[in-house]
């Protein structure tokens, strides 16, 4: 049976803290639960499955320990889970829900790990504890932060440290134009370490100031800042380039494209660069057919370790989690999203299917909207409803564009919407909630909490409710992805970075795969990171070069 309203709820937000203290994935993680109500046990187990995690095994090692019960429960099985195979991190999460599950004295002094996570060195140095009952503390420090995505990015380290070794990256300067918090930090940090000179953009909406600081501290050069201007990012942005990058990382191809609009002179010293969002790759697609692409581009988005987890698991969590927990500072009164509601999903790519699968591990009814027929039969299968998108948002408390272009939620899509209709954007592009359309319709902005604002029609006395003016809710309203996620999308990065120094000089000017063998390392990398043995590869006989293969059937007995 599923769960009460309020036993969901109370699932929900425990979960999203977890992750908000964290910043740390839900799936493929295997867990426990200790103590707690049966209804709550099985609440959390069902969420907890539903976002991709595994109930452990009586006598495997457990990722996480949720504590539900009382100290006296909690505190033996945290003292059985703590004897671990040292570098294997559990994280003990104190998830009671009337009173503290865990004495948090009882293991001697405990240490912040990072703002909501205490560390708990007598145990082990890979035993840490969160609690769910408490926010975390706003701590804009950087360095801990830094250290914690640090730890938990085994894989980008690992093929960093074969750079290093192999000492490609002296000498190269390499230009990072992402979004600026912890888990982009380590990698310009990563890259420093291997030898390369690094050179760090974002735009302002994406920048994190106290990180771009700690960068600055150990020696970066970041042209960064929160408050700049459109006309200072620019500024800032071409002020990157001109300190000739040899290699440009991107997100979203804007300073691929700037450089294209602004610096082509600066393009014929480029060996290339790598882009790891489909909405960058579609621009670049295009200049490449007009055969105005200057430099090869790696399509890191399009690798298989990168599309199949960060764009489904990686944003679909991050996305959620971040909207609900907007939604947890409006007023009641003000919104219509509740437990077990309604929600509409604006594509069914690997964005949507994820975004789609959290909603549903959180009790919400989704109907999916895709122009792709088969997209669209793929989301029925999935068990969602299907149907267009402004005949499905008029009964949706929650709508969601996951698709990456302009104007999904486009103006009669924003006037069909419910009073109180919360909107946002997973991913993005710039007026995928078509913002600048409604305002020019007439419509007016009511500010109704952080990064919320009712959009209001003339005539009509209410409207739906539009998250950070349809910015890419997940990065400037919350951490980003999960770190383990973004720890596979950075070693793909990385592994571009050394294609692009092995080869560069012969890749065509065009968008171009990344290398199928990157893919094989990243999982393989990954898999042993999650616990888990990769097959080894299987090499198959060689053909005698004089023999060709046998095409003939042999169904029907020995061909003639």
């Amino acid at each position: 049976m599923a769960p009460d309203p309020e036993t969901l709820s109370w699932a929900s937000a425990a979960v999203r803290r977890f992750a908000a203290a964290t910043n740390l994935l839900v799936a493929a993680r295997r867990f426990r639960i200790v103590g707690g109500d049966r209804r709550d046990v099985a609440a959390l187990h069902a969420l907890l499955t539903g976002l991709g995690a595994r109930a452990a095994d009586p006598q495997e090692t457990v990722d996480q320990l949720w504590c539900l019960g009382t100290p006296e429960d909690s505190t033996p099985a945290i003292e059985q889970a703590a004897d671990r195979p040292r570098g294997t991190t559990l994280i003990v999460v104190d998830a009671g829900r009337h009173l503290p599950a865990v004495d948090e004295d009882a293991f001697g002094p405990v240490a912040p790990a990072r703002p909501g996570v205490l560390a708990v060195p007598v145990l082990s140095d890979d035993v840490f504890l969160v609690s769910t009952g408490r926010d975390p503390e706003d701590d804009p420090a950087a360095d801990a932060r830094l250290r914690w995505a640090r730890r938990s990015m085994p894989v980008a380290r690992s093929v960093a440290a074969e750079l290093r070794d192999g000492g490609l990256l002296r000498g190269t300067r390499v230009g990072v134009a992402m979004v600026l918090e912890p888990k982009t930090a380590v990698l310009s940090l990563l890259l420093r370490d291997a030898g390369a000179e690094v050179v760090v953009y974002a735009h302002a909406d994406e920048t994190d100031d106290a990180v771009a600081d700690a960068l600055r501290s150990a020696g970066l050069t970041v042209f960064a800042s929160s408050t700049a201007t459109l006309p200072e990012q620019e500024q800032l942005a071409l002020a990157m380039l001109d300190t000739a990058p040899h290699v440009l990382l991107d997100d979203g191809s804007h300073v691929i494209r700037l450089a294209h609009q602004r610096r082509p002179e600066l393009l014929p010293t480029m060996l290339g660069a790598a882009e790891e969002t489909t909405s960058g790759l579609r621009p670049l697609r295009m200049l490449a057919a007009r055969g105005e692409l200057g430099i090869p581009v790696i399509a890191v988005n399009d690798a298989r370790t990168k599309t199949s987890f960060d764009n489904r698991y990686g944003t679909g969590q991050s996305t959620v989690f971040a909207v609900l927990d907007l939604v947890d500072g409006l007023a009641s009164g003000a919104h219509r999203v509740r437990p077990g509601g309604t929600a509409v999903v604006a594509g069914f790519g690997p964005v949507g299917e994820g975004v789609a699968m959290v909603l549903t591990a959180l009790g919400f009814r989704v109907t999916v909207a895709e122009t792709d027929p088969v997209r669209a039969l793929q989301a029925r299968f999935a068990g969602h409803a299907v149907a267009p998108l402004v005949e499905a948002v008029p009964g949706a408390d929650l709508v969601v564009s996951a698709t990456g272009v302009p104007d999904t939620i486009d103006l009669d899509v924003l006037r069909a919407c419910a009073d109180g209709a919360v909107v946002a954007v997973a991913g993005g592009v710039d007026q995928e909630i078509a913002v600048d359309d409604a305002l020019a319709a007439g419509a007016r902005r009511r500010h109704v909490g952080p990064k919320a604002e009712r959009f209001v029609f003339p005539g009509a006395d209410g409207g739906p409710i539009v998250l950070d003016d349809g910015g890419c809710i997940n990065t400037t309203a919350a951490e980003g992805n999960p770190v383990e996620i973004m720890d596979l999308s950075f070693a793909v990065q990385l592994g571009a970075v050394r294609m692009l120094l092995e080869r560069g000089d012969e890749l065509e000017r065009a968008v171009v795969p990344i290398d199928p063998a990157v893919d094989d390392a990243t999982a393989r990398a990954a898999l042993a990171a999650f616990g888990s043995r990769a097959v080894p590869p299987v090499r198959l006989p060689e053909q005698p070069a004089d023999r060709e293969p046998d095409v003939r059937t042999h169904r029907f007995g020995d061909p003639t």
